[in-house]
């Protein structure tokens, strides 16, 4: 699949997106980058701002199977991946599947799941595939996990540790609409919602050759070196306890390929690059106990790297 017909279909799955989720393109965007990286997604945002409908509209966008998991403190590990039940006629055990057996799995307020539950999905977004009983079962391709959490609400929450958060490719929040765009929220939910009129305008199979062909996009081995020192400069800030674990780099690699081929590109830019470094990197900087007293956040951080970090002359591809 050449880039020219990935940014056709990725314009219509934005398009169509848009119907249902008004005014968030540029996170839709960065959430199909993610797709065709084969990575994970983790949206921080308060509720009632879109985040289910999203994840909703682009499952039905690519014809793609949808389960969403609420989490709450008594959900099991069993309750997401499935379980094995004994059937008296046959005499055996069936496995039951969980909502893990999906293309797109929504798992709202993740943060309200004990650490136990969060580790079951470390398998599964890590390595695509789940154990039940020592057999090793595939999940269905694509595999997607977007995950949401509510950030100023900590009562009855456990805090993702380091290890879950770095699974997650990208973190992005929504935000409010603007007030323009919250008067054709108003409008184009009078009679229904747009959700049940938008149908596929791709299929699992092609987003399956995307995640195939973005890895083909050429990226010089200048801009290479120069995620690795925007990445290693996470890791020497003074304000940064621990910088970005390699994952990181490697995220920012694999965004910036599918971010060039979306604008009908074969080859990255510095402008990928810099697109993708904030939602690839903010989620793994944990900074010092002054830094947070100080009100630093890791965007600041962050954007003063790339500031600080001499862009690559681009060469002719």
């Amino acid at each position: 699949m050449d880039v020219k017909t990935i940014k056709e279909i990725s314009m219509d799955i934005i398009g169509n997106v848009g119907k249902v989720i008004i005014g968030k393109v540029p996170q839709t965007k960065l959430i199909l980058a993610a797709m065709y990286s084969k990575g994970h997604v983790l949206i921080e945002d308060i509720p009632g701002v879109g985040k289910t409908m999203l994840a909703r509209a682009i499952a039905k966008s690519i014809d793609a199977v949808f389960r969403r998991v609420q989490a709450t403190p008594d959900l099991l590990p069993s309750d997401i991946i499935g379980v094995s039940i004994y059937n008296p006629e046959t005499k055996k055990f069936e496995f039951r599947k969980g909502p893990i057996m999906s293309n797109i799995l929504l798992v709202d307020e993740i943060n309200r799941a004990t650490p136990k539950t969060q580790s079951a999905l470390l398998e599964s977004m890590g390595e695509s595939q789940i154990s039940v009983e020592g057999i090793s079962i595939s999940l269905p391709s694509p595999f997607i996990v977007l995950a949401t959490q509510n950030p100023i609400e900590f009562e009855g929450t456990f805090p993702l540790p380091e290890a879950q958060m770095d699974r997650f490719m990208i973190n992005i929040s929504l935000g409010y609409p603007s007030p323009d765009e919250e008067v054709q929220i108003l409008t184009s939910q009078k009679e229904r919602h747009p959700i049940d009129s938008i149908g596929p305008v791709t299929t699992v199979k092609e987003i399956t050759q995307i995640q195939e062909a973005i890895t083909k996009v050429y990226i010089e081995e200048s801009l290479k070196k120069y995620i690795v020192e925007i990445v290693n400069r996470t890791r020497n800030h003074p304000s940064v306890l621990l910088g970005s674990s390699p994952r990181g780099s490697l995220s920012i690699f694999k965004m910036a390929q599918a971010i060039a081929a979306i604008n009908g590109r074969d080859f990255v830019i510095p402008e990928d690059i810099k697109y993708v470094v904030l939602p690839c990197l903010k989620h793994r900087l944990i900074l010092k106990p002054e830094a947070k007293l100080k009100n630093i956040k890791p965007e600041d951080i962050i954007n003063s790297i790339l500031e600080s970090v001499e862009v690559p002359i681009e060469e002719k591809v």
